[in-house]
């Protein structure tokens, strides 16, 4: 058997020898959902498995209280590999994106490669990194890249599960903007003329996105709620807010976008009488930046330990933060199958597949996929530079 092999085959025995600790930590997650930057029970139980293991962990990070740094350094030199957890749910559906599963599987990796380190050379990194799901201050992974948290780190990697198994998509970058009018208050039947309506600067505001539609690419969408539209129907409203989404496919095209839409809400405002503040919510979200090569390294782990990939990918494209992080460092984002093929996220029966066996099963082999990726750019140096080379030159 040669050194790699034997060390290779450590590293799957180190997940399987703790799979009922980790299906359990996955379960425990799941039964106790906590949306974005809330991660309060997700994160200590996370970080208690990394803090047994000899990793050193820093809770509270880049602005978030629930965000964590761990790390287990070698005394021998090699790259920094980091691997990325979420834990977040969603307001009411619970885990109906798996996050549970997320952050389990990146912490089991994480462990396993951490077991070998010392004769790999190198350090294993573990971002945690709540608000996957945004809302507000949500997105954190923006926040460690502005942090400074992805300095030194030469590749990234997660898994999330899905419908079926596949490689790394592009994925869609997002602005995330509250519009706030402010108008003045009058009462609506004997004095209208005295107020400024602020709902009417929303529903201008709604009307121009709408006429602006015809005019971007098909890549772009934009959708947004009214989140308050007034107090009384006698009261000319004084306040209303909006919230949007705006995406495009790159980030300089949804620059351009969202330059219009701002320009639309202070255009609402002057045709209203009424004043606006546009804010953003959250961080921004970068679109996703595939590596084929990093890719074709979890592929191989995959399909080593019995997986394999459909032909032909089909679906639409969504947003992840994980794109923050494709934008300064290698990041792989495959997808491991947990149920049939009509599964859909951000559902109840997403939420049921998180927690059942095919979903046990997708944490495991998606934890050894990774752990065996890692392995293989901590001990493979001529690989890990082509896949720089390949991300500095697109």
């Amino acid at each position: 058997m040669s050194l790699v092999t034997y060390f290779e085959q450590e590293i799957l025995e180190h997940i399987d020898e703790r799979k009922e600790q980790y299906l359990s930590t996955s379960h425990q997650i799941h039964a106790r959902p906590e949306i974005g930057n809330e991660e309060y029970f997700a994160q200590d139980l996370l970080t208690s498995h990394l803090i047994s293991a000899g990793f050193n962990v820093e809770k509270n990070i880049a602005g978030h209280e629930t965000a964590f740094y761990a790390y287990k350094k070698s005394d021998k030199p090699g790259p920094v590999i980091a691997f990325l957890a979420e834990y977040d749910a969603l307001p009411g559906l619970g885990h109906a994106c798996g996050h549970n599963i997320i952050g389990t599987a990146s912490v089991a990796a994480a462990i396993s490669i951490g077991s070998v380190i010392h004769e790999t050379g190198g350090t294993v990194v573990v971002l945690g990194t709540p608000a996957e799901e945004g809302g507000p201050n949500g997105s954190a992974k923006g926040s460690f890249v502005q942090h400074g948290y992805l300095d030194g780190i030469d590749a990234a990697m997660m898994i999330h599960p899905s419908y079926r198994n596949g490689l790394t998509t592009t994925s869609l970058a997002v602005d995330p903007l509250d519009f706030e009018f402010i108008g003045k208050p009058a009462h609506a039947a004997s004095s209208p003329h005295d107020g400024a309506n602020a709902l009417e600067g929303v529903i201008q505001l709604f009307n121009g996105i709408n006429s602006l539609r015809q005019h971007v690419t098909s890549d772009v969408r934009i959708h947004g709620i009214i989140t308050h539209g007034g107090d009384a129907p006698n009261i000319i409203p004084a306040y209303a807010k909006a919230r949007f989404y705006i995406r495009a496919a790159e980030r300089a095209t949804l620059n351009h976008v969202t330059e219009k839409v701002r320009a639309i809400a202070q255009g609402a405002a002057l045709a209203t009488g009424t004043k606006v503040n546009i804010l953003e919510f959250q961080n921004q979200v970068d679109n996703l930046i595939p590596t084929p090569s990093f890719d074709e390294v979890y592929k191989k782990a995959y399909e080593s330990l019995g997986g394999s990939f459909p032909e032909k990918v089909h679906g639409g494209i969504g947003s992840t933060d994980a794109g923050n992080i494709s934008h300064v460092v290698p990041t792989i984002h495959p997808y491991v199958k947990i149920g049939p093929e009509e599964l859909v996220l951000h559902t109840e029966e997403f939420r049921e597949a998180a927690k059942s066996k095919a979903g046990d099963e997708g944490l495991l082999i998606g934890a050894k996929s990774l752990a065996l990726t890692a392995f293989r750019l901590l001990t493979e140096p001529e690989l890990l530079r082509g896949i720089k080379e390949e991300f500095n030159n697109r």
